[in-house]
């Protein structure tokens, strides 16, 4: 359990290292003044989506991720299902992981605010905003008696929306 505690310790002081010499630094940067998003989190998001200008629409992006439900219709019939998961899953996987604290109270702790210093005011705004939206949908969908785990996809097909609108406020890096 040791190697693997120190093992992860040291990857993520190669990616500390490593990744404010990458060109798509600014877009990690933007995406860590949102809750749940630290460094490594941020870092797997950006690289997985790549450029975030080849998807014209949030929508584009949710079904890039395989959070867009599936869809079962014949003549009249229109039914929605699960999630397509036909997207890339380890984005995915990541968009998950950092929604689960989104049904805790919004607050932007000292580590956040952090984060958040120097950052232009529109983003430390909708950082703010998708606190409150992915809080108040979770608990909406909690008191409808929403199991759990789908609510925490539900608020991941949002935080992709808000993942696209984050990245687009962000300056194109000169290449």
């Amino acid at each position: 359990m040791e190697q693997c505690i120190n093992r992860v310790e040291r990857l993520d002081a190669l990616i500390a290292v490593q990744v404010p010499q990458w060109d798509m630094y600014p877009f990690v940067k933007a995406l860590m003044t949102l809750r749940g998003f630290q460094l490594t989190a941020a870092t797997v998001v950006v690289a997985e989506i790549g450029d975030i200008r080849r998807f014209k629409h949030p929508r584009d992006l949710m079904a890039f991720l395989g959070l867009v439900p599936r869809e079962e219709s014949s003549g009249q019939t229109h039914r929605l299902g699960s999630i397509t998961k036909a997207g890339n899953a380890h984005a995915r996987w990541m968009l998950i992981e950092t929604v689960q604290c989104a049904l805790n109270v919004p607050k932007v702790s000292a580590e956040l605010s952090k984060r958040q210093e120097r950052q232009p005011t529109d983003q430390r705004e909708l950082s703010w905003k998708i606190q409150v939206r992915l809080h108040k949908r979770g608990r909406h969908l909690l008191a409808r008696g929403k199991l759990k785990q789908k609510i925490v996809v539900a608020l991941a097909r949002e935080m992709a929306g808000f993942v696209w609108a984050m990245l687009h406020l962000v300056p194109a890096p000169a290449r």
